[in-house]
């Protein structure tokens, strides 16, 4: 794993570690949730100054920790500690999409989608807004 002391995660490496964290969460990175993140990143004006170069090493840093018995605790830390608190509800909202992409919801999704409205301290309501704004924009 790479020293994150020596380079510490932005806070768009943490949105985009979160979205990976999702998309790998049921062990099966579908096309959509990869499209999903992409597209998130070259769109989103929280990504305008974004070196996207650091996309596969930011997943390499999610794919080390989910091999690790503490990795998702780990994660949240590495999340709680480079992520201003001004963007958790874009991490939420970012992470739901990415969820929603691929028209399935599977439990592991749903567990973290869980673990990251509790970590991050998303309001119900907002959380419930956030979801069903996600929802809304992935219907077939």
């Amino acid at each position: 794993m790479p020293d994150t002391n020596e380079h510490p995660l932005s806070a768009q490496d943490c949105l985009v570690a979160l979205m990976i964290a999702v998309s790998a969460s049921d062990e099966n990175m579908r096309t959509a949730e990869l499209v999903k993140i992409q597209s998130a990143v070259n769109m989103l004006p929280v990504f305008a100054s974004y070196d996207i170069d650091r996309m596969k090493e930011t997943a390499q840093v999610v794919f080390d920790l989910f091999e690790q018995e503490e990795g998702l605790d780990a994660l949240f830390g590495l999340i709680r500690d480079n992520l201003p608190e001004r963007l958790f509800e874009t991490a939420y909202a970012l992470a739901c999409d990415v969820a929603a992409a691929d028209g399935t919801l599977l439990e592991p999704e749903l567990r973290l989608l869980e673990e990251i409205r509790y970590e991050l301290n998303i309001d119900r309501l907002h959380a419930a807004a956030i979801e069903r704004g996600a929802r809304a924009r992935h219907l077939t």
